[in-house]
């Protein structure tokens, strides 16, 4: 049985009610639910009596270091099952961090931590670290994002990592590492035994002068799957460097992700190489880098290459223009495998979209994913975006947000949804301006089809 609660107040009776449930739940999360130490009190008691308990997720609740306290009580019991236990943004400082630390070293069936968004710092972690390092911690998933990490923690985390090889992801993003200290965990990712599927290292403060270190990583440690360097300025230089470890035979990379890291279209060469023959990559996001039309245009030849087992291309505020479509609709026409495309907050207008929409209708296509919000679009595109939706049954959800469609768009696009071959299932549409008379014609619609979810 899984609770699965977010965003609700809870009032005394409320709680005392979902308490019953707990008793018997294999799944606990209540996000969001501005919780407090004393709840923490009773799931206590509730991970002491109920041994089928395997993950507990209480985020975004300010429950602060005495409520964890309470909690490991509960955690340190004998009869405690617990798998995998999420904390993020719950108020936490270093203090709980030794508490946490005792549950590492006697609770072998937690594989899974999440405390990011957490003040833990330096001192904190390396406390987790020294937890990490006792045998009977199974780790395998550990998540610190913003727990305001400087370059002091990678000799802790190194130690740990030599200790532990059950660790397969680690998320670091958004702490202030900088290139020395990434270097130097990456050296000692390289001689560590883990076998690491995934690594997060966005807005670590990394520069080109860490991309060689990184690409030793992927060489290396042909278990990484998942590599996110975003919002880390390493430019085309950094890019070429990361691809020298990407494109090893080695390397076994499925997601990659690049978006902000001052990218141009000089960096598509690379890019285009490694889509075209990396059969392993299904995911690469360059969201925010300016690879303009030119750069497009190279990445769609690669994507046209049967090699190319991509899934996922999100090419959102690229600098991209109606130029570069009849590329994107000629890849889409041929590539088969191609799942989602996020090319919003580029300037293809109508015209663009015409184009894209022929590949789109192609046979090949199987686009199930398409994002096109704030794309300077109009009503003028809308009916032969309604003929994809009521054509291709791949689609399941379309964004077309931010763009000045008024009732005439909308009306067009509410006549494809109501059609039985139209199996769009979310359609999205924040910032369009429309009527009260389409608003209610958007509520009956939602009433008639309820597998369909409009967000506006």
């Amino acid at each position: 049985m899984e609770l699965d609660i977010q965003c609700e107040e809870m009032s005394p009776s409320r709680w005392a009610e979902l308490l019953t449930t707990m008793k018997s739940c294999k799944t606990i999360r209540l996000d969001d639910c501005n919780l407090s130490s004393s709840n923490c009190e009773d799931l206590s008691s509730i991970i002491n009596t109920n041994p089928s308990l395997t993950e507990l997720k209480l985020n975004n609740n300010e429950l602060g270091d005495e409520g964890v306290e309470y909690l490991c009580k509960g955690l340190l019991t004998p009869s405690c099952s617990l798998q995998k236990l999420w904390l993020q943004n719950c108020n936490l400082t270093s203090a709980s961090c030794e508490t946490l630390r005792s549950v590492l070293s006697a609770q072998p069936s937690l594989t899974e931590l999440h405390v990011g968004d957490n003040r833990l710092g330096t001192a904190g972690v390396k406390v987790l670290c020294q937890g990490m390092m006792n045998p009977s911690c199974k780790l395998q998933k550990l998540q610190l994002e913003y727990c305001e990490l400087t370059a002091d923690i990678v000799e802790a985390l190194n130690a740990a990592l030599q200790s532990k090889p059950t660790l397969k992801e680690l998320s670091l993003s958004n702490n202030t590492l900088g290139d020395t200290a990434v270097k130097q965990l990456c050296r000692g990712l390289v001689e560590a035994s883990c076998n690491l599927e995934l690594l997060h290292l966005e807005n670590c403060g990394i520069t080109s002068d860490s991309c060689m270190d990184i690409s030793a990583v992927l060489r290396n440690k042909s278990s990484l799957m998942d590599l996110s360097v975003g919002d880390n300025k390493i430019g085309d230089s950094g890019l070429a460097l990361l691809c020298q470890g990407l494109m090893h035979p080695s390397c076994k990379i499925q997601k990659l992700w690049l978006w902000d890291c001052d990218l141009t279209s000089a960096s598509c060469k690379d890019l285009s190489r490694l889509i075209s023959t990396k059969e392993s990559l299904t995911e690469i996001s360059l969201i925010d880098n300016n690879l303009r039309d030119s750069g497009m245009e190279m990445l769609c030849q690669a994507l046209k290459d049967p090699k190319s087992k991509l899934q996922e291309l999100w090419v959102r505020e690229c600098g991209l223009t109606a130029a570069c479509c009849k590329a994107v609709s000629s890849a889409l026409s041929t590539n088969k495998h191609l799942k989602v495309l996020h090319i919003g907050e580029n300037k293809l207008g109508d015209a663009g979209v015409e184009l894209l929409c022929e590949g789109l209708m192609h046979p090949n296509c199987n686009i199930q994913s398409l994002w096109l919000g704030n794309c300077d679009l109009t009503a003028g595109c809308c009916a032969t975006l309604a003929t994809v939706m009521a054509t291709k049954q791949c689609l399941t959800e379309l964004d077309l947000s931010y763009n000045p469609l008024e009732d005439e768009g909308i009306r067009k696009i509410c006549e494809a949804l109501k059609k039985p071959s139209c199996n769009v299932q979310q359609l999205i549409l924040y910032d369009i301006l429309w009527s009260s008379e389409v608003d209610d014609e958007l509520r009956a619609l939602e009433e008639s089809k309820p597998e369909v979810k409009i967000i506006s």
